[in-house]
């Protein structure tokens, strides 16, 4: 068997994430007992969520165990076999590990997939996987968007938040997008079709809410939220009369004790709702999301950008790109 890299948790972050952290190994591999087979991991998906897994309290999923490699989705090829319908060459998509190779079983999260159905093998981790079906169902069933309405998304250049500004303008909604820096808001507006984009950065929470009703004169029926923090709490203050919010991500807040939300009593004066969303909750529906949105994107109307780093040993610098804002695209690390 071959030798294994791990990008392992040796200890719980306080606050945000250091180097020491974390240590990169080289194990055996574990040879494979009936029913298992043996991923030759190629590309990892780094999300905002991994963070959440590295702490002690559990969430919708259990913490990553100390000594453990971090959890990871990962798509690669299968190496070696002992499962039914599981054989080697296959490319496959699943929810494993920072590691050259992972050993899953039959009846996990590791499915089988296509490369030759998408331009690149990637798209899996972004507009066809976890991202993509994050906004698709994220946004039509959560949100429940109508045509003529403004929507408010936050995080809008990330992987997610770019992708929800394109569906609310292919549903005839206004798209106006929150983001950090003069480049990441002109590419919300030159790439993404956003209406209008608002810089965050250099501003407090009564300047965030005054040039939200700049850019939304009729208010606000929709808040795609993914950073929470006064970025939310000033969204909140520019809500129209039975609004939205779908709550996706509190980036803001996943390195510092939480702010919460100090706005709320506007879902009363609204007569809003707020409704937290986890695409898991979709997952028997990938393909009906999926097929959806490859026809959007065949069609031109929607544009994905993947931001790919190379090398397992880079996996820390690249994970923290996630909450410095350095990442273009959805991020993604190669590995083989």
């Amino acid at each position: 068997m071959p030798t294994n890299r791990r990008f392992l948790l040796q200890r719980r972050p306080d606050g945000t994430p250091v180097k020491d952290d974390f240590e990169l190994v080289t194990e055996p591999t574990p040879a494979l007992e009936e029913g298992q087979f043996l991923i030759r991991n190629h590309y990892a998906s780094l999300d905002p969520a991994m963070r959440g897994w590295m702490d002690a309290e559990g969430n919708y999923m259990p913490p990553i165990p100390l000594g453990d490699p971090v959890r990871a989705s990962t798509i690669g090829v299968v190496e070696e076999s002992r499962a039914e319908g599981f054989a080697p060459g296959q490319w496959v998509m699943g929810l494993n590990a920072l590691e050259d190779y992972s050993v899953s079983a039959v009846g996990g999260f590791t499915q089988p997939i296509d490369p030759s159905l998408v331009p690149s093998v990637t798209n899996y981790l972004s507009i066809f996987g976890a991202v993509g079906m994050t906004a698709y169902f994220g946004f039509l069933e959560v949100c429940r968007p109508k045509a003529g309405e403004t929507v408010l998304v936050s995080g809008a250049a990330g992987a997610v938040g770019s992708l929800v500004g394109q569906l609310a303008k292919i549903h005839g909604c206004r798209a106006v997008g929150i983001a950090g820096g003069p480049a990441k808001c002109a590419r919300l507006i030159e790439k993404y079709g956003f209406d209008a984009a608002i810089d965050y950065r250099g501003k407090d929470e009564a300047a965030l809410t005054a040039a939200i009703a700049e850019a939304c004169p009729d208010g606000v029926d929709v808040i795609f939220e993914n950073v929470g923090g006064i970025i939310l709490d000033a969204g909140l203050m520019n809500l129209n009369l039975h609004s939205r919010v779908g709550l996706c991500g509190l980036i803001s807040e996943y390195n510092t004790a939480p702010r919460g939300i100090r706005n709320l009593w506007q879902l009363i004066v609204k007569r809003a709702h707020i409704r937290g969303l986890l695409v898991a909750d979709y997952v028997p529906r990938f393909a009906e999301g999926a097929a959806q949105m490859g026809v959007w994107a065949a069609q031109g109307k929607l544009t994905i950008d993947e931001h790919i780093d190379e090398g397992l040993e880079n996996a820390f610098d690249s994970f923290m790109r996630l909450f410095a804002g350095t990442n273009d695209g959805k991020m993604i690390l190669k590995i083989a």
